[in-house]
């Protein structure tokens, strides 16, 4: 490393004791040297230490903060990530699918859970767990308990959206522009059932007895 000299030396090991090494693995806390620890200016490591780390003794090296391994060759994420998660860098996870948040604590729905879903793992899945009036993978489909007939869509929590010609809470009454007259029933759109004697479109027209 070019450093020669007991001056040297003295001014590294002074230098050394104010990094918070990372060495060794095993531990969620980060470990730092000992100051008495024996450093070796002439020492060297092979593979060398990487990640700023400094040869302190023929192959063991001495980490920065951030880093542990016999070489300084692996990230330290402290909390460690979890639920599978990656340390990256140090204090950076990557997270498996389903989990998110600095040590991939969170639980994470993909494009999240609306109406007032929440997000939650079941049997080790993000799932949105949905209110009693919503439900589809991200609660985005409402839900009428009534039905919505005839050709009627769901929109809002008991709503339905009725197409032209029906009306009502389920889409079931149907709309005649022109009423049934003489007591004739709408019973689809524009069409009407009439009571005898009559008949007709709207029921107007009374059959004449022979």
């Amino acid at each position: 490393m070019g450093f020669s000299g007991h001056g040297s030396a003295v001014f590294l090991v002074a230098s050394l004791v104010t990094f918070v090494g990372v060495c060794h693995g095993g531990s969620d806390a980060p470990r730092g040297v000992a100051i008495g620890f024996v450093f070796d200016p002439k020492a060297k490591c092979d593979p060398p230490c990487e990640h700023a780390g400094i040869c302190i003794r023929n192959n063991t090296c001495f980490c920065s903060k951030g880093y542990e391994g016999e070489t300084c060759k692996y990230a330290n994420c402290y909390p460690k990530c979890k639920n599978g998660g990656m340390c990256l860098r140090p204090g950076k996870c990557r997270c498996p699918p389903g989990y998110g948040g600095r040590y991939c604590h969170k639980v994470t729905c993909d494009g999240g859970c609306w109406n007032g879903g929440e997000c939650t793992a079941v049997n080790g899945v993000a799932k949105c767990i949905c209110p009693s009036s919503w439900t589809g993978s991200k609660c985005q489909e409402a839900l009428c308990p009534q039905g919505c007939r005839n050709g009627g869509i769901c929109v809002a929590p008991g709503i339905c959206s009725c197409p032209e010609g029906w009306l009502g809470g389920a889409c079931h009454t149907a709309v005649c522009t022109q009423p049934c007259l003489n007591g004739g029933k709408c019973i689809s759109p524009n069409k009407c059932r009439c009571r005898p004697p009559f008949s007709g479109p709207h029921c107007e027209e009374r059959k004449k007895s022979h």
